[in-house]
């Protein structure tokens, strides 16, 4: 995932929780893997499979972190081309690194670029993809305007991302443990808004085929409890800002409040093919 320039700061350069890779994600643990690592692949792997890429695609990765999976999409799918674009520098310093050394640049590039401003023409791109990503972008609903312009016709954009749950009258306290989360995970006010709007929103920037799914249950608890094992070695707390690492401390300690408030979603769309 992307960071937006007033977190960065926290977490945007760190080691992630992994325990090789550089994945900043919360994972996918259906299947029950073992380690972060191996979640995060899966989750790499469910977008992948749900964009359709293959061997003709050429691919947008919007907020692409530290390229680890556009690394695995290359060796997994095949595809032509996969473009990365992030907003943080010192992650696409990072990830253009990695792409090298892995002999990987004639398939995988690495900008550095805005979701809400991207920098290709019209019709640049046969899939668009945002692995908890778009949470971030200033806004979701100006990413997926963009998403739209450098689609081809046929073209597919698929996203995981982080919403509020729909229809919840929380108390004063779990409010606050929501604005708390906002805040430390870096979304805007404006992508604050459940399943139901995310859907009208593809559709008013002019997708059709549309399907936003809940996976929560296979992403939040179990992270939870990786998280609570992952903290009892005292290294990792020590690559993050302390500010952060507190924050990471209270999750475990809260039994997992700062989730509660928050859907995981799988989010697909499709722009029109021309007659």
């Amino acid at each position: 995932m992307s960071v937006r320039p007033h977190v960065e700061w926290l977490y945007g350069n760190a080691l992630s929780l992994g325990e090789e890779s550089r994945y900043v994600n919360l994972g996918y643990w259906r299947g029950k893997p073992a380690t972060l690592d191996e979640a995060s692949e899966a989750l790499a792997a469910l977008v992948g499979e749900a964009a359709g890429l293959g061997p003709e695609d050429v691919v947008l990765d919007a907020g692409c972190g530290f390229g680890d999976q556009d690394v695995f999409w290359a060796r997994r799918f095949g595809p032509r081309r996969i473009v990365g674009i992030n907003i943080a520098a010192g992650q696409v310093a990072q990830a253009r690194r990695r792409v090298e050394d892995l002999g990987l640049a004639n398939c995988i590039e690495i900008r550095l670029g805005s979701a809400t401003k991207i920098p290709f023409a019209p019709a640049s791109f046969d899939k668009v993809v945002a692995l908890e990503s778009a949470l971030h972008f200033d806004s979701r609903a100006d990413f997926f305007a963009e998403a739209w312009r450098v689609l081809r016709s046929g073209g597919r954009l698929v996203t995981t991302d982080i919403v509020p749950l729909a229809d919840r009258h929380a108390g004063l306290a779990q409010r606050l443990s929501d604005a708390m989360s906002a805040l430390f995970w870096g979304i805007p006010w404006a992508n604050l808004y459940p399943l139901r709007i995310y859907a009208d929103r593809l559709r008013a920037a002019g997708f059709e085929n549309i399907r936003v799914i809940s996976i929560r249950d296979s992403v939040f608890v179990p992270f939870h409890r990786y998280l609570a094992r992952r903290l009892r070695d005292p290294g990792v707390l020590s690559r993050f800002h302390p500010v952060f690492a507190a924050y990471l401390q209270a999750m475990v300690a809260t039994g997992g409040v700062a989730f509660q408030g928050w859907d995981y979603v799988l989010a697909m769309a499709r722009k029109r093919r021309r007659p």
